[in-house]
């Protein structure tokens, strides 16, 4: 079997339903489906069982773990040459697993990743997310851009491994967030071929509002720092501008008290992003919410940044994460 897909989740039994579904539509055929239930409170069991006839899914139930020591469950029990790793709010385009066989034939390599879209029926919030995600002016396009400001690493919610490498490298770490990344890191330092398969995109979700977006990119501020510890060369320039961004805003937010004129800067910035969403959402609606969201998704993980520099680099502390208990509230 070419592929195994690997699915986590933690109570979106919706959202897997989707996803499901998008994978019943692709034109490749020779892959099975690993949905891995992470002790959900509200399984997703009878969505998968719906999908037995049209698919070869095999769902798993286990205790809680986390997203990574999930997807190294559902990699020991998958057959695939290669792994895709999936997030269950994501939805395929039906070309999806044609993408990435073409780029392998063209090119074989040992790990890969893909961009990710707004779909049409996201709401105007989830799609000024997406913006402010995979923006060059918000991410230095990092995450999948044409232009970007570092070389890409493959991120979890559209990944591919060969399963030789996985195996070699042990899988996902047991970091909750960033584990990814952290996967990432490890491909590269053993010497393995990775590299952006720009046509394997996919339709993510995100966060539906910003509150949950905060504590997603304040998490993601955190695990830089925690990635840094364990790997002190992975530490960028473009890993620092949102802490860089944040110190600004709060300097030029105290300016603003004496001089009214210390505003501009941050009202060029929100002008700038707003027409750049509003023109590629054609929305004026997304595009106000992109100022929003651009500056939750800079300011939150700027703060997890410097909240985590202060804990684990001045005071010496140990790994840490924020919101263990309403993450996901």
């Amino acid at each position: 079997m070419k592929y195994s897909v690997i699915i986590p989740v933690y109570n979106r039994p919706d959202e897997v339903d989707e996803l499901l579904q998008s994978l019943t539509e692709q034109t490749f055929s020779d892959f099975e489906v690993i949905v891995v239930e992470d002790g959900s409170a509200i399984p997703c069991r009878q969505v998968a069982e719906r999908y037995a006839a049209r698919l070869p899914v095999h769902y798993y139930n286990k205790p809680n773990s986390g997203p990574g020591q999930s997807r190294n469950y559902g990699a020991e029990r998958s057959r695939g040459d290669y792994l895709l790793i999936l997030d269950s709010d994501c939805i395929l385009p039906p070309d999806y697993l044609d993408a990435v066989e073409a780029e392998l034939r063209h090119r074989p390599c040992d790990a890969f990743g893909g961009p990710d879209r707004a779909h049409a029926s996201f709401t105007d919030m989830q799609k000024a997310i997406n913006y402010s995600m995979t923006s060059f002016f918000t991410t230095g396009g990092i995450r999948g851009g044409r232009k970007k400001m570092d070389k890409f690493y493959p991120r979890s919610f559209n990944m591919g491994i060969r399963r030789e490498v996985y195996e070699a490298l042990g899988g996902f770490s047991k970091m909750r967030f960033g584990e990814d990344i952290d996967l990432s890191i490890r491909i590269f330092k053993g010497g393995y071929s990775c590299r952006l398969f720009p046509d394997a995109w996919v339709y993510h979700k995100r966060r539906t509002d910003l509150r949950k977006f905060f504590k997603q990119v304040h998490n993601s501020g955190i695990a830089r720092v925690n990635l840094y510890k364990k790997y002190p060369e992975s530490l960028k320039l473009v890993h620092l501008l949102p802490g860089l961004f944040t110190l600004g805003t709060f300097v030029l937010l105290a300016g603003a008290l004496f001089c009214p004129y210390a505003l501009l800067p941050l009202l060029l910035y929100a002008l700038l992003v707003g027409v750049d969403s509003t023109l590629r959402n054609r929305s004026l609606r997304v595009g106000v919410y992109s100022i929003a969201a651009a500056y939750v998704q800079l300011i939150g993980y700027g703060t997890g940044f410097w909240r985590a520099w202060w804990r684990r680099c001045v005071c010496r502390k140990g790994e840490f994460e924020a919101f263990r208990k309403n993450f996901y509230k």
